[in-house]
């Protein structure tokens, strides 16, 4: 890959009309499908048809926090306070179970009218308080405090909005806590939804299985970061570190799957990048560069380490040999890898993803997919009316040599 690939190859103009403020009923969603270079269309309730009939779905069961926190400067104005990512804990599922007060890496709106004193949300029950500790460029360090024996997951739950993305040009309301989440949300971490994910219900699963498709299940927590645009050189764009998670029963179906050639399928960009991101994980314990502390899969390793690539079901074993020397059955790890032209993709045979914003990371990943085509299937998604972003409709794309 050229680090130097110019962003704006990756841009499209993406009129605001088609950016979808609200969802529609799960399953009545276009879906677009890509293979053999040829697109049609059919609808996400009918996904089963378009599977290979020994498809193994991954999907991601990270759970959104209502990670938005409104407190009243005065009976006119508020100040918004952004969870993005705990200080103290190695873990974001540690300090969802934080009880009392917890430190917390913060993006603050109004703060200019935040001077010294500490903000208070009367939540009935409980008050929650907020006091500035530190700040870091755009990043504030923020201790939020509350009395009563309530986790800090049960605190945001109970205080906090939903943390729409920031194109969707609205209000949080009350039904977004439901539709900004999919069905199966199970741990909590998240302040961006696995939007591919929103589209499926019970129903969908049902006919999935009855088609003779695997599902199966994993977690990387999605960061603001997720939405962070990339201003000018890919080479110079940081990517966010999410957590994800090895877990030695996920690692061993994968394994068997791989082993019987069934087609790997993630739904959403941020499932792929789990299980991209676990590859090289394998890759790195082979060659000795995992230690005893804090795991995290760098940026361009994918590039600039080529020659440590080894077999799939080789890296697998080899993550296996890394819980066994952690003596654990699961362990939290920290991923930056960037996915875009030029990637080789070791695990899976197609994505199911939503429709991205321009000049974004995740059209970068798209990109890697499918090269040069992604400007046809955008093309035509726009001019037969698909919506787009994160209630948006989306797509089943299959590598080109898959």
């Amino acid at each position: 890959m050229n680090r130097q690939i110019d962003i704006e190859e990756f841009n499209y103009e993406l009129d605001e009309s088609r950016i979808a403020a609200y969802p529609l009923e799960r399953g009545k969603s276009k879906l677009l499908i890509y293979k053999n270079q040829t697109i049609s269309d059919s609808q996400y309730q009918a996904i089963d048809e378009a599977l290979p009939k020994n498809a193994w779905l991954v999907f991601n069961e990270t759970k959104v926090v209502q990670a938005r926190l409104l407190f009243p400067k005065n009976e006119h104005s508020i100040i918004e306070v952004f969870c993005l990512e705990p200080l103290q804990y190695k873990s974001i599922e540690q300090a969802m179970q934080a009880k009392n007060s917890i430190q917390y890496q913060c993006l603050v709106g109004g703060a200019r009218k935040w001077k010294d004193h500490d903000l208070v949300m009367d939540l009935g029950t409980v008050k929650l308080r907020a006091q500035k500790i530190g700040r870091e460029e755009a990043h504030f360090h923020i201790e939020l405090s509350w009395d009563g024996d309530q986790t800090f997951s049960e605190i945001l739950e109970l205080a906090g909005k939903t943390p729409l993305p920031p194109y969707i040009k609205r209000k949080a309301e009350e039904r977004d806590k439901t539709t900004y989440q999919t069905t199966y949300a199970k741990r909590s971490g998240s302040v961006a939804a696995p939007t591919a994910g929103l589209h499926f219900n019970d129903e969908i699963f049902d006919r999935m299985r009855a088609g003779g498709a695997d599902l199966n299940f994993l977690t990387l927590h999605v960061g603001a970061g997720t939405f962070k645009p990339v201003s000018s050189s890919v080479a110079e764009h940081e990517m966010h570190a999410e957590e994800a998670f090895l877990d030695r029963s996920f690692i061993s179906k994968l394994k068997s799957a791989l082993q019987a050639g069934r087609p790997i399928i993630p739904v959403g960009t941020t499932s792929l990048r789990a299980l991209e991101s676990m590859y090289w994980l394998g890759c790195m314990y082979q060659q000795g560069q995992i230690g005893s502390g804090e795991i995290v899969v760098p940026q361009w390793l994918a590039f600039d380490q080529k020659d440590w690539a080894i077999d799939p079901i080789e890296s697998l074993e080899s993550l296996e040999q890394l819980l066994n020397s952690r003596d654990c059955d699961w362990l939290p790890f920290k991923t930056q890898i960037i996915i875009a032209p030029g990637y080789k993709h070791r695990l899976i045979k197609a994505l199911i993803t939503n429709f991205h914003q321009p000049k974004s990371t995740l059209m970068l990943l798209v990109a890697s997919l499918i090269g040069e085509a992604w400007k046809d299937v955008y093309q035509y998604a726009l001019n037969n009316n698909y919506r787009f972003l994160s209630y948006g409709d989306g797509s089943l794309l299959f590598l080109d040599q898959a």
